[in-house]
């Protein structure tokens, strides 16, 4: 006789809809990730909207200007409380971001308009803007630095990779073909490394940038069909056993 393995329809209702509410969680929580990526990424060209020149910029960096220069020019222009320390901060870039000028002219102002958001505390994805070192690093033409991937990178994979866990676990309750179902679990996993790697790589080699949104949206899509799929078989679908 044939192993069984559980599905669906063997647990109960109570499961169900402790599944689906964090199924579902995890789906808006995705969808304000995309949204907050967006609002972090875009402008770093000086243009409105996220292009791939926003995400070269950020890893590989711009031949033209600095992530602070880029940012001061775009995005962040209307966080500056007045305009004219626009013009002060991109002097200062453009004099070589010494730290001296930065502790009478920059920091004052960093202070006031960014570091509310520029810190390891509140976003550790952003550049760290509470010293000089930290803006030192995103005042000098070049993209992210190595250790600030490694930072970023070690709390992306924890947290991605229990998240996708959790997802999978749920998903293999799913009555399918269960070598598509196997193949299924493994894509966002190697989606979500290959998103990882790609970061390292951009930083020398710029084209790479295009594997950083291909890989990135693999794992979305795919996380997306799992957490969709596991939802309508929940509820909506009936198979009876095989007798």
């Amino acid at each position: 006789m044939p192993k069984q393995y559980r599905r669906f329809r063997d647990i109960s209702t109570s499961e169900k809809i402790l599944n689906t509410v964090f199924l579902l969680t995890i789906g808006l929580g995705y969808l304000m990730a995309l949204v907050n990526l967006y609002y972090t990424h875009q402008g770093r060209d000086g243009k409105r909207g996220l292009s791939i020149d926003d995400i070269i910029i950020m890893y590989h960096g711009s031949t033209t200007q600095s992530r602070l220069g880029a940012a001061i020019n775009g995005i962040m222009e209307p966080n500056l409380k007045y305009k004219s320390d626009k013009e002060v901060i991109l002097k200062w870039i453009q004099d070589g971001a010494g730290q001296p000028a930065y502790e009478q002219r920059i920091a004052p102002i960093l202070n006031r308009d960014c570091i509310h958001c520029h810190n390891p505390a509140a976003n550790p994805g952003l550049p760290n803007l509470t010293h000089y070192e930290g803006v030192a690093e995103v005042a000098h033409k070049g993209g992210a630095s190595t250790p600030a991937l490694v930072r970023v990178s070690h709390i992306h994979l924890f947290g991605i990779a229990f998240i996708l866990f959790f997802i999978g676990k749920i998903f293999l309750l799913c009555d399918m073909n269960i070598y598509v179902k196997r193949v299924a679990l493994v894509i966002p996993f190697f989606a979500m490394l290959l998103d990882v790697v790609s970061w390292f790589v951009t930083k020398h080699i710029s084209e790479f940038a295009y594997v950083v949104v291909l890989s990135g949206a693999l794992m979305g899509l795919s996380m997306g069909v799992q957490i969709l799929l596991s939802v309508y078989q929940m509820w909506f679908y009936r198979k009876e056993p095989a007798k």
